[in-house]
């Protein structure tokens, strides 16, 4: 037993969790990252069902396997050489999951884009990426033409991805330990974004990570309607081509189509991000008046998510089994899992380290709290063209988060905050999440964002974004006495914002950049809730 064992006790007492040493990769039953189909399984299962398109489109994973062979021997045939990379810039369809997968499986490095970046960034990423081709949309072709030579999916005449990709046999090519598969890149909203190359091995092992408990997943319908620039909906692709289980794919989210697609396609499985089910509970008559029998498992992930969120999807989806993942692009999303012991993990808690994962908790108060650093085959091997930043976050093969987690008595580790969102008012330390947590309990507030506006008594004051449930009447004085009265006076916070909505970055988290400018112009204009 983890929370009784002498010897986790002595690794607490250093900081570290060391259940398991560090192996290499181990064999699996992949090669490639851009094939992960089991051909000896039932190829005539439907792989993907795009909703991009009227009527949707189906392909099975018969031809989704050959047109990703289609794009593979287009590229080959263009002369790129093993490692040239390869852009995609378009929003959710089959064809860029076709893509993605075809660049690997050809032994290039696909390195798909977040198209909802500004035009500069865009320009700058595609520069600093090398990439010699592009994938595209019609409505993003403008960011690419003239810059390299592209296929357009939306192009219906000779020259278009259609007329060019043939289904067609390929040879996949066998990638060595360490080679690189992809080259994703971070929102670059603390500023240029950084490229991080991940290797074929590295991910291969994360997805042996959560595919290898046995349990049977052909039968499974994912729904993905986050981007496909972005680790999760990335990663929850792979799972489903490599265990011949069906996608659902939606171009982007938005609650009544997302919560429409589970009743209709028979959803079992899906993997979101907190904040588009902070959107989803606020409609839930509209849940309740679908039939959501089919959905047995929610992951949400990529930020954090508060016990009054959590507790709000578990009611609203009783039949569903709620889990938190945690990772970062650098590190993967094979972090943490079930106890090894069994126990079941407590609400809000991420799980204790996977097997193959070393973490240590730095520079907290104690051994139980502080930052993550973490350690596994599929950490990066560091920052593109960024050698002063990878020697800032990678530490002798481990890679330092920025991210406060704690760790209970039982080895279960809970987030508490970023390190670089930590501020400080009148000489205390202040998570904006804690806050965010403590904000979420009282019963009138559905969702709630805290950031830091400089104060020149104080150097910094948190201020509060609401959205308030549906029907409640909440006042800036009642929420400042409600904090006041359930924690620490000094997280209070000082102005409070009433809102619709919280604004979205482009991976579907909270901007919080974006946050901390309106808190700028309402406190110059004195537009705060009374």
């Amino acid at each position: 037993m983890v929370g009784c064992d002498r010897r986790y006790q002595r690794k607490v007492m250093r900081g570290d969790d060391m259940r398991s040493s560090l192996p290499s990769p181990p064999p699996n039953r992949w090669r490639n990252l851009g094939d992960l189909i089991d051909r000896g399984g039932d190829l005539s299962r439907p792989a993907l069902i795009d909703l991009s398109t009227a009527p949707p489109r189906v392909l099975t994973h018969a031809e989704a396997d050959r047109l990703i062979n289609g794009v593979a021997r287009f590229l080959t045939d263009r002369g790129l050489k093993r490692g040239d990379r390869v852009a995609i810039l378009s929003s959710n369809r089959a064809e860029v999951l076709l893509s993605y997968f075809g660049i690997m499986r050809a032994g290039f490095i696909a390195v798909p884009m977040n198209v909802k970046l500004p035009r500069d960034m865009i320009d700058y990423v595609v520069t600093d990426s090398g990439a010699l081709f592009a994938f595209t949309d019609r409505a993003n072709r403008p960011l690419v033409q003239g810059a390299v030579t592209f296929l357009d999916f939306d192009d219906d005449g000779p020259s278009g991805f259609h007329a060019a990709i043939t289904p067609c046999d390929f040879a996949t090519v066998p990638m060595a330990e360490g080679e690189i598969a992809q080259m994703l890149y971070t929102s670059g909203s603390t500023g240029r974004p950084k490229g991080v190359p991940l290797s074929h091995s590295g991910q291969l092992w994360s997805l042996d990570m959560r595919t290898s408990d046995g349990t049977r997943r052909e039968d499974q319908r994912y729904l993905i309607a986050q981007p496909l620039f972005h680790m999760n909906g990335l990663f929850s692709a792979k799972t489903a081509f490599a265990t011949n289980a069906s996608i659902v794919l939606m171009p982007a989210f938005d609650v009544r189509p997302y919560v429409d697609a589970i009743a209709t396609y028979d959803v079992t499985a899906l993997s979101s991000v907190p904040t588009m089910f902070a959107r989803i509970v606020k409609d839930a008559d509209y849940v309740a008046s679908r039939d959501m029998t089919s959905l047995k498992r929610i992951m949400m992930g990529s930020a954090p998510t508060t016990a009054t969120l959590f507790s709000s999807v578990a009611a609203l989806f009783p039949q569903a089994t709620l889990v938190l993942t945690f990772g970062a692009t650098e590190t993967g999303p094979a972090i943490f899992g079930p106890h090894p012991d069994g126990r079941p993990t407590p609400p809000v808690s991420l799980g204790t380290p996977v097997p193959g994962t070393q973490v240590r908790l730095v520079d907290g108060p104690d051994a139980d709290e502080g930052v993550l650093w973490v350690r596994n085959p599929a950490i990066m091997p560091g920052y593109h063209r960024k050698p002063e930043l990878t020697a800032a976050v990678l530490k002798d093969g481990w890679y330092v988060t920025g991210d406060i987690l704690r760790r209970d008595a039982e080895g279960f580790y809970y987030f508490v905050g970023r390190a670089d969102d930590m501020f400080v008012c009148g000489g205390e330390n202040i998570y904006p999440v804690e806050v965010e947590r403590l904000l979420e309990r009282h019963p009138g507030v559905q969702q709630a964002a805290v950031v830091p506006l400089p104060d020149a008594e104080r150097g910094q004051m948190p201020v509060a974004f609401l959205v308030p449930k549906p029907g409640a009447r909440l006042s800036a004085a009642e929420v400042k006495t409600f904090t006041l009265e359930n924690g620490p006076a000094y997280q209070h916070p000082r102005r409070i914002a009433l809102v619709s909505e919280l604004p979205w970055a482009g991976t579907n988290k909270i901007d919080r950049a974006a946050l901390k400018a309106e808190a700028l112009r309402r406190e110059s204009e004195q537009r705060w809730a009374s």
